[in-house]
């Protein structure tokens, strides 16, 4: 609790003039302390839907940030699955990571979902062939990759994430394993990301 209010004083000093945040109204502790895996740097997880258009305006703010994170900040994404109809998405984004193609089709994939309106959320083997299409891939190897022996387990951690965490939907950022904030929380997304920024900062101080 100590280290909570601090992070409250902090946030009162450095964003009054900002978003002025309030714990558990637009950030809060995370249900259950969540491990990292990037044991020297401070690591921020967004948890994410490839169907969600919140997801997809956020995006643009994300890698604005991201051009300019600092040297003890790690930032990764991880899909979002607390329903079975977004389990597609996230078998998507895992086998576009195994196959080496996520950098170059992270945004297309949102784009042919909110922008072109060529790919359904929920349609696992219209994404099989959109990624084959996109990637210039055999469709049995990205066929295969969806259905890789560690998949189900990058499944399981994910959902496992996504409700330790104690988050209701998506985008969700995750700061360290201990705080979680949002664009809904924050109160749009450039909030979020001055939220996030402030933990950073918090966390910073205490080491």
């Amino acid at each position: 609790m100590k280290k909570i209010f601090f992070l409250f004083c902090f946030f009162i000093f450095q964003f009054a003039h900002a978003v002025d945040p309030q714990l558990n109204v637009n950030f809060k502790p995370t249900k259950e302390k969540i491990a990292t895996e990037s044991k020297d740097k401070i690591e921020v997880v967004e948890m994410f839907w490839y169907g969600c258009g919140h997801c997809y305006s956020f995006e643009p703010e994300l890698k604005k940030w991201q051009a300019s994170l600092p040297k003890d900040v790690v930032f990764k994404k991880v899909p979002a699955v607390p329903r079975r109809d977004w389990i597609p998405m996230a078998r998507a984004f895992y086998a576009m990571e195994s196959l080496e193609v996520l950098d170059d089709l992270h945004s297309k994939m949102f784009e042919a979902i909110h922008k072109d309106k060529t790919l359904s959320p929920v349609d696992e083997a219209g994404a099989i062939k959109w990624i084959a299409t996109n990637a210039k891939l055999d469709t049995d190897k990205v066929k295969a990759a969806f259905k890789s022996f560690s998949m189900e387990s990058k499944l399981k951690k994910a959902n496992q994430m996504f409700r330790s965490a104690g988050a209701t939907g998506v985008p969700t950022l995750i700061i360290n394993g201990s705080y979680i904030t949002s664009s809904t929380m924050a109160g749009g997304p450039k909030n979020a990301i001055d939220v996030t920024n402030g933990i950073l900062e918090s966390i910073r101080s205490q080491k």
